[in-house]
């Protein structure tokens, strides 16, 4: 997606440990988590987008000698972050899987496991890289309504509702020279109405945000606001 000029209107409050930022719309309230994940504390979802699980199997069938480790580092880091949460369902915002060569047997076995494992039903919002595939007892939805929310994989538009995605892969560039890093981040254009939720895989890469945009880093299970 081309980057655009956006401009904040909203400024979260952080939360005292550092691992969680409300974040305010229109008088709602949605948690920015460290561990790269939204939380609806009024209808209790937990939100998050491209785990991209897979995508070591799907470079190796290409030749790439990825190790096959990303996937139990992703499913561990969701299974860690909804326990203490208890969801009333966790919600996918597209990306679950990188490709249909990933859906190995051993996947689709984890997968038929995962709400077990969650506690609670577990919803996929089709993205991209789930075209062509079939997740059995995981459907792929439309982009839909979650009361003033309006979700999807890719950025749309849809009145009245704040727009949250995946899909962007946002990161922020901080630091010069030699001692720049990329870290993912939340990144809000106001003038989209458009949140959009780091990549929460392992295996996923980043862009960077578009001029303007305001940010959140997320490093070492702790969110912040970054204005540089």
């Amino acid at each position: 997606m081309p980057p655009s000029s956006c401009s904040a209107a909203h400024n979260p409050t952080p939360q005292l440990d550092g691992s969680t930022v409300s974040f305010h719309w229109q008088g709602q309230v949605l948690e920015l988590l460290g561990g790269r994940a939204a939380w609806d504390p009024q209808r209790r979802v937990l939100l998050l987008a491209d785990l991209h699980l897979g995508k070591a199997e799907s470079f190796q069938a290409h030749g790439i000698p990825l190790p096959s480790d990303g996937d139990a580092a992703t499913l561990n880091a969701l299974l860690a972050l909804a326990h203490p949460l208890r969801p009333s369902r966790v919600v996918v915002l597209g990306d679950l899987i990188h490709s249909r060569l990933g859906l190995t047997a051993e996947l689709r076995a984890k997968l038929a496991a995962l709400p077990e494992l969650l506690g609670c039903p577990l919803h996929l919002v089709g993205g991209n890289h789930e075209r062509g595939s079939w997740i059995d007892g995981l459907p792929q939805e439309p982009s839909q309504a979650l009361g003033p929310w309006w979700l999807s994989h890719s950025p749309e538009s849809s009145p009245g509702h704040l727009n949250l995605c995946g899909h962007l892969h946002p990161v922020a560039l901080v630091g010069r020279g030699a001692d720049r890093l990329r870290l993912p981040c939340f990144s809000y254009c106001a003038s989209q109405e458009r949140l959009a939720l780091p990549a929460f895989g392992a295996l996923t890469g980043g862009h960077p945000t578009a001029p303007g945009e305001r940010r959140w880093l997320v490093a070492d299970g702790q969110v912040l606001a970054w204005d540089g």
